[in-house]
């Protein structure tokens, strides 16, 4: 079986390539969901964001109509390996938007809400940005127990609750919200609604998670009394659970190339890191590394057959899942035994950028604490398992 790309794609690739080289400082190497803590990164990412947009890689698979260029997943593919492979600032910062509100608006949205919010998200500017408000205190991967309410008063809906890890919350124009507008629903997913919210409303208030590493990417969000357009609610009311299935399908999905391109980019460095100290000459470290590089390979042409069945018109119920517990392992992997190599270097602090001990920019550090935060995010592992038990090896349930 042939896996290479066509001349397109590749032309693609060679372009992004020599734009990372051209707008990228020299030596640049940058951490997934990094940029959103401090106003100096935003404000880079902001600018690479435009840029991106401009070139028309930001929303290249979308359809003209909405802003994109028509593009196949499989150019979508390599803009996201390469994109994440060198790091580009302003991929990340707009990826809620991009990767599943779009999509979902484009599905079940009104023809208002498509031409009103799908252009900003493919501007790249500011406006664009999107938050994704799922989990509670009290329902995580449990979505179906959430409290939030949104109660119907004549136009308008008033939502009161709370939500947490809201990623971005603090940057964002927008938010994606998950709310519960019929509690006493015979079945309690059969209740829940979808609405995009206008994160500079009266009624919101966002505060701060800072994480292990010390860097704010995740906020608790309050909705005291918040007052929405009931033409803000997406699809049919008390319908959100089945739209946000096909949400997180798009959400886990849009892991195949950025994921493996990021991991790739982490061994690499490693690579180069173990060769410049003699560590590379240790048979045990050379197994570890080629161990993970097997790895690798498995997670891209697993994420190439998501894609290829996307590509087909098919809707992956499985494999995403699959891909994201994949991923996950492969963090923590990557994550242990960059520690191992860098030894005392790892117990540097990973946001001391300047200090001349720090190594790989502080990655293997900030990797070691945030590999577990990352196998909780859009879905815990085990969660992940049960999906692929159920759906992919047809396992019947336990309960």
């Amino acid at each position: 079986m042939d896996f290479k790309f066509g001349e397109k794609e590749e032309k693609l690739r060679k372009e992004i390539r020599e734009f990372a080289k051209e707008e990228l400082p020299l030596g640049w190497l940058s951490s997934m969901l990094e940029e959103e803590s401090n106003d100096e990164d935003w404000a880079f990412a902001e600018s690479m964001s435009k840029k991106l947009a401009e070139k028309g890689w930001l929303t290249m698979s979308w359809p003209e109509e909405y802003g994109g260029k028509g593009a196949s997943l499989w150019e979508q593919l390599v803009y996201s390996e390469e994109a994440s492979y060198w790091g580009i600032p302003g991929v990340t910062m707009g990826i809620g938007g991009v990767d599943w509100v779009g999509p979902s608006l484009m599905m079940f949205g009104t023809a208002e809400q498509k031409n009103k919010y799908l252009p900003l998200i493919a501007s790249g500017e500011p406006d664009g940005i999107w938050c994704t408000a799922y989990s509670e205190p009290n329902a995580g991967s449990d979505f179906a127990k959430i409290r939030t309410r949104a109660v119907r008063e004549g136009d308008e809906y008033i939502i009161n609750g709370q939500k947490i890890w809201t990623s971005a919350a603090h940057r964002a124009r927008w938010c994606w919200l998950a709310v519960k507008t019929d509690p006493d629903a015979a079945k309690p997913h059969n209740g829940i609604s979808v609405f995009v919210v206008d994160m500079k409303s009266k009624g919101i208030t966002v505060r701060p998670l800072m994480n292990y590493v010390g860097l704010h990417i995740f906020n608790e969000v309050f909705f005291d009394d918040l007052r929405v357009p009931a033409a803000n609610l997406v699809g049919k009311e008390n319908n959100g659970w089945y739209q946000l299935m096909h949400s997180l399908g798009y959400e886990r999905g849009s892991i195949a190339g950025r994921c493996y391109g990021y991991n790739k980019r982490i061994l690499d460095e490693l690579i180069v890191y173990t060769r410049g100290n003699g560590l590379f000459r240790e048979r045990e470290i050379r197994h570890k590394l080629a161990d993970i590089a097997v790895e690798l390979e498995t997670q891209k042409v697993l994420g190439y057959e998501t894609i290829w069945k996307m590509s087909k018109g098919d809707s992956p119920v499985y494999e995403p899942s699959r891909d994201k517990v994949l991923n996950d392992h492969i963090l923590e992997r990557l994550a242990m035994l960059g520690t191992e190599i860098l030894g005392g270097y790892s117990q540097i602090d990973p946001l001391s950028r300047n200090c001349k001990w720090t190594k790989l920019n502080g990655h293997m550090e900030k990797l070691f604490w945030l590999f577990l935060g990352f196998a909780f995010a859009a879905g815990t592992d085990e969660v992940e398992l049960n999906i692929v038990g159920q759906f992919g090896l047809k396992l019947p349930k336990s309960y």
